[in-house]
């Protein structure tokens, strides 16, 4: 009875530190998507929301975004992606082992690659994106682009572009 008890207060304390973590995350960005910079400019929230909860937690922020881009991808071609980056540790500049090499032997000697971006870990990222795209897709209905993320970078910018240009006019 009592490691049931203490499991439960040690649960709730966690939990309490997950809500307080999330609530603090949020402010923050609600507060830097109130600084003049993005109000005059516009901003980008990059893979975010991954949840509907997170989704449900920016409404209730009052963030509200006036496009909602989804880049259509299949699985196969994201893993490939993610599995051939590598990042320059002096630079900070990305680079992919397939489609867009370093041309110097000596930055080629220093890349490195993200821990998580292997096979195995990505395709536990996408099983959590499957689980959750249809709902939080469904939070931005009216707002919602969906882009052939397979095109070339420049029509996929272009695409992005045209969507963003169309909600702004």
């Amino acid at each position: 009875f009592f490691f049931m008890k203490l499991f439960i207060s040690l649960f709730f304390f966690a939990m309490y530190d997950i809500l307080f973590y999330l609530f603090i995350l949020y402010q923050k960005v609600k507060d830097r998507l109130s600084e003049s910079d993005c109000v005059e400019c516009g901003w980008l929230l990059d893979g975010f929301p991954r949840t509907p909860a997170q989704a449900e937690a920016l409404a209730e922020a009052g963030v509200s975004a006036d496009c909602f881009i989804f880049l259509n991808v299949p699985d196969d071609v994201l893993v490939e992606r993610v599995v051939g980056r590598r990042t320059d540790p002096v630079t900070g500049k990305i680079y992919h082992m397939t489609f867009s090499p370093p041309d110097d032997d000596e930055v080629l000697a220093r890349l490195e690659q993200r821990s998580d971006d292997t096979e195995e870990k990505v395709k536990v990222r996408l099983e959590q994106f499957h689980a959750n795209v249809d709902a939080v897709k469904g939070s931005y209905t009216d707002i919602a682009v969906e882009v052939d993320g397979t095109q070339k970078p420049k029509d996929v910018s272009a695409a992005i572009m045209s969507a963003v240009e169309a909600v702004l006019a």
